[in-house]
């Protein structure tokens, strides 16, 4: 089978839990806010970037360059774009990337063959395959067959297993990128309560497990938790991965926690952009201009009442392809018995 291989925050006056807080003021009925901080993902991100290429750089005077293979199948227009601007970051950092386009008709067998034929080049260090995949595919036995040392996304198994037990290994991109969110802002983790609400294979179980590695107290909440919010109001880090817009609410948020938000929910009706947004003049001629906005899973008030954030978006999402960039070049130090 022949396949083509191309080489604002936005504050929100809200009746909350402790009072009404006066614009400007940080002053709330009741007790007292601060500005909450933002932390700019993107930024962040663009530090991790500028490692990622010196690193690059050192080992290109060894003779290696990392090389990142996209496996992307059909014609998903947001995967098209979202696996282009990866292989776009890798260009612009020096790794070798080369995209791979299966049709949507292929079968599991001939995906296979392929990933195994992936496996066996030197000069590919790390393999992506963007989900999702056609249903005739089988995803879970495709991502098992995936090398675990050439496996970036970080979803293998073997990868799991060893970011349980602290071993040197391949950790999801996103949940990776949260911890340096937090390291990098000057937030402190160990001993601190983190709440993690969603339990994914992707975000949810890696994160309470990197957490967890960095010695704070995890509690891991999902839709048959009683007493969700309780346990969300105790958090001094809550992360919010639950795939529902505007889901915490500021009632649930400890005043001073630090909140990343996960989530990327976009909204296409006046009716729902108001429950969020109503007010914000500015939001509302772009969301009527595009016919759509994005939020997160933390109700944009609740912002108010932490001490930290992450927007949405510029918040976490930056991190996912930095992330990515930062595994691809700790597979191929990995791979050749190099320290990371």
């Amino acid at each position: 089978m022949k396949f083509n291989v191309v080489c604002r925050t936005l504050r929100l006056a809200a009746s909350i839990t402790i009072g009404i807080a006066a614009p400007g003021t940080g002053e709330a009925h009741g007790s007292r806010m601060t500005d909450a901080r933002v932390l700019d993902g993107t930024k962040i991100a663009n530090e991790i970037k500028a490692e990622v290429a010196a690193e690059v750089e050192l080992l290109a005077g060894q003779g290696i360059r990392p090389g990142l293979a996209a496996v992307l199948v059909g014609n998903v227009p947001a995967s098209q774009i979202y696996v282009r601007s990866k292989v776009k970051t890798c260009a612009e950092l020096g790794l070798f990337s080369e995209l791979i386009t299966p049709p949507d008709t292929v079968t599991t067998e001939e995906m296979l063959e392929l990933v195994a034929s992936l496996n066996a080049r030197e000069d590919i260090d790390g393999i992506l395959i963007q989900l999702p995949l056609p249903p005739q595919v089988n995803a879970k036995l495709l991502l098992e067959a995936v090398n675990p040392a050439k496996d970036v996304d970080g979803f293998h198994p073997v990868n799991v297993g060893k970011v349980q037990s602290g071993q040197p290994a391949l950790a999801p991109c996103t949940p990776a990128g949260m911890i340096q969110i937090l390291k990098r802002s000057g937030l402190p983790i160990a001993g601190q309560n983190a709440v993690v609400i969603g339990r994914s294979d992707i975000v949810g179980k890696p994160i309470a497990m990197l957490l967890l590695q960095e010695n704070a107290t995890v509690t891991i909440c999902h839709s048959k938790t009683h007493n969700l919010a309780g346990h969300a109001r105790g958090a001094d880090i809550l992360v919010a991965a639950i795939g529902r817009a505007g889901f915490v609410t500021p009632d649930m948020v400890k005043p001073g926690a630090t909140i990343l938000d996960v989530g990327i929910n976009r909204i296409t009706e006046h009716e729902e952009f108001d429950k969020f947004f109503a007010g914000d003049v500015r939001r509302e001629e772009l969301f009527l201009l595009k016919g759509s906005t994005l939020i997160g899973d933390v109700h944009p008030a609740a912002y108010a009442v932490s001490g930290a954030y992450t927007p949405v978006p510029g918040g976490v999402g930056p991190l996912t392809i930095a992330m990515l960039m930062s595994n691809t070049v700790r597979a191929a130090k990995l791979r050749r018995g190099l320290p990371v």
